[in-house]
């Protein structure tokens, strides 16, 4: 038992001597080297950057001192502005290409363009047309609660006038709701054949100058 004992313990020391060495392995391994260069030209190596450098692009080496890797430098908000920039810049042009290619493709001529134009507008106008009536409607409907309340106080001055009913105040409100929600529709509606419209011209306008440049 003595025996059997002296090598479990003799067992545990060489696992826990290697976990340690692993463990040391892995530290070592984790550990970066960065060089850099800085403003005046300066070349630096060091395992971490000091807060001097932090804006310096920099290499992260291997213990061969090989670059594995390039790390970018704190960005200022300047920078950070720049590449902004940059990128909505980039986005934009791949949408004008993508745009234009969707023109070239969808359309033969001008006149394509502008029938599908007068199709989209006198949808949005027939669509105008009922929400007008409608917004009509509700005013008239108003109008004739509106009179309907003048019977009664305090729209009605005369002392023996008797206090508004709660129905009817809450038929005015409801009309006056209901007109405000219309005529935030309509201006809506309104706002969406404008955009549509300018849509188109510069779709059309795009268009020419593309049948200008592309080869026939």
């Amino acid at each position: 038992m003595n025996g059997w004992s002296h090598r479990l313990g003799l067992a545990a020391l060489l696992l826990a001597l290697c976990a340690g060495a692993a463990e040391a392995q892995t530290a070592k391994e984790k550990t970066k080297l960065y060089r850099w260069v800085d403003k005046d030209g300066q070349v630096h190596y060091s395992d971490s950057v000091p807060p001097e450098h932090a804006e310096q692009d920099r290499d992260i080496l291997n213990r061969q001192g090989v670059p594995v890797a390039r790390e970018q430098g704190l960005v200022t908000a300047e920078e950070a502005a720049a590449q902004a920039a940059a990128a909505q810049a980039a986005k934009d042009e791949q949408k004008r290409k993508l745009r234009d290619r969707v023109l070239l493709q969808t359309y033969q001529s001008v006149r394509e363009i502008e029938v599908l134009r007068d199709n989209r507008l006198e949808l949005v106008d027939a669509q105008l047309t009922i929400q007008e009536q409608s917004l009509a409607n509700l005013r008239a409907q108003r109008a004739h609660i509106q009179k309907h309340a003048a019977r009664y106080a305090p729209l009605n001055q005369d002392p023996k006038a008797q206090p508004l009913p709660e129905e009817v105040a809450t038929d005015l409100e409801r009309a006056t709701s209901d007109i405000a929600t219309q005529e935030a529709n309509l201006l809506k509606r309104r706002e969406e054949r404008e955009n549509i419209r300018l849509t188109f011209e510069a779709d059309i306008k795009r268009f020419r100058e593309l049948r200008a440049v592309a080869p026939r």
